[in-house]
């Protein structure tokens, strides 16, 4: 991966069961388990100010993490649940899961657009128009792209951008099947509105 993978901190807990859980949680911690892998299940703890930080951050479910626990190896992992409290909706136990490098997981990537300067549509006054600044994809967990790269070389007003039009890494594949628009050049107000009277002024001659 060419990016960085942002890092979730945590610590081992010591002992397992519903009562360590509970004291975790009276110590203003949230449990957590890391399992999968070929390793052995390990019971850990997040400071709680921490982990609602990074899940307010959005996406927490479909990001690839660093886990870092003293005294262990850092692992990649995807969460796989947050368990949340039914009447305040915080978080309450929280499933992530290790990923050999040959694991396939769905997660969004950020999309990139360069070579405004070449792009006609804009140098006339266009205006970039971004549905989706994120693509979810299928990836493997070894091979992440950091990002997926729009080259605006030649596009003109009107122009759309679908997924189809951007070259995705070896292996990746979008997990929306159809050929879905990534962004457009939408022409400037003033061009827009000139284009409107002059349908007007021609459908006004028609009709006369």
């Amino acid at each position: 991966m060419a990016g960085e993978i942002p890092d979730l901190i945590a610590e081992v807990r010591t002992g397992t069961g519903k009562g360590a859980a509970r004291q975790s949680r009276r110590d203003g911690k949230v449990p957590g388990v890391v399992y999968g892998g070929g390793a052995e299940p390990i019971s850990i703890d997040f400071n709680y100010n921490y982990l609602l930080k990074r899940l307010k951050e959005g996406r927490f479910l479909s990001k690839l993490w660093n886990l870092k626990v003293e005294g262990q190896e850092d692992v990649r992992v995807i969460a796989r649940a947050v368990q949340r409290d039914v009447v305040k909706d915080l978080p309450t136990h929280v499933d992530l899961m290790r990923l050999r490098r040959t694991s396939r997981i769905n997660l969004f990537v950020h999309v990139e657009f360069e070579n405004h300067a070449a792009a006609p549509g804009l140098k006339r006054g266009g205006t970039m128009v971004v549905v989706r600044p994120e693509v979810e994809l299928n990836v493997l967990a070894g091979d992440i792209p950091e990002k997926l790269v729009v080259d605006l070389t030649g596009k003109n007003i009107g122009d759309v951008i679908h997924i189809e039009d951007i070259t995705l890494p070896e292996g990746a594949k979008a997990t929306i099947a159809r050929n879905f628009v990534i962004a457009n050049i939408a022409a400037p107000s003033g061009l827009r509105s000139a284009d409107a009277e002059d349908g007007d002024a021609e459908e006004d001659a028609a009709e006369a």
